[in-house]
């Protein structure tokens, strides 16, 4: 896996990155270090990352297991060191899935497996952060 990130210029804060696999993205700072608040904060794609891996894996293991899930979505809330270097020392995950007679247990255990056993970017987060979540199973 590989990614190159160019700076796109000395009038700001703001960054282009080119991913392995081709696609682009861009980030950028806030205002009081210099950025125009034009993209995201390196800090926020990995919160992004980190959802976009958990729930991939939940969705994966729930179809896997054969249940019936329409909808997967998780809202995350960190908080991040007051001192240099401001790791993540918090990560709150709220999972709403959605799908028509779902077995709590299996969505429980799909979401543990993820943070557990399959997801990388929670894996590494939680060497530094204390990992929460919720699960809320709607019918539908």
């Amino acid at each position: 896996m590989q990614a190159t990130i160019k700076w796109l210029g000395k009038d700001g804060m703001a960054f282009s990155a080119e991913t392995g696999s081709g696609h682009l993205v861009n980030m950028d700072g806030a205002p009081e270090a210099g950025g125009r608040n034009l993209a995201p904060r390196p800090m926020e794609m990995m919160l992004v990352g980190a959802g976009g891996c958990t729930c991939f894996d939940v969705v994966m293991i729930l179809k896997k297991s054969r249940q019936d899930i329409h909808n997967c979505e998780v809202v995350l809330e960190a908080e991040r060191a007051n001192e240099d270097p401001k790791v993540f020392t918090k990560i709150n995950m709220k999972f709403t899935v959605t799908g028509k007679g779902l077995d709590r247990s299996r969505v429980e255990k799909a979401v543990e497996l993820s943070h557990e056993k399959y997801c990388s970017a929670t894996i590494m987060l939680s060497k530094t952060a204390e990992l929460t979540h919720s699960i809320e199973i709607v019918e539908g």
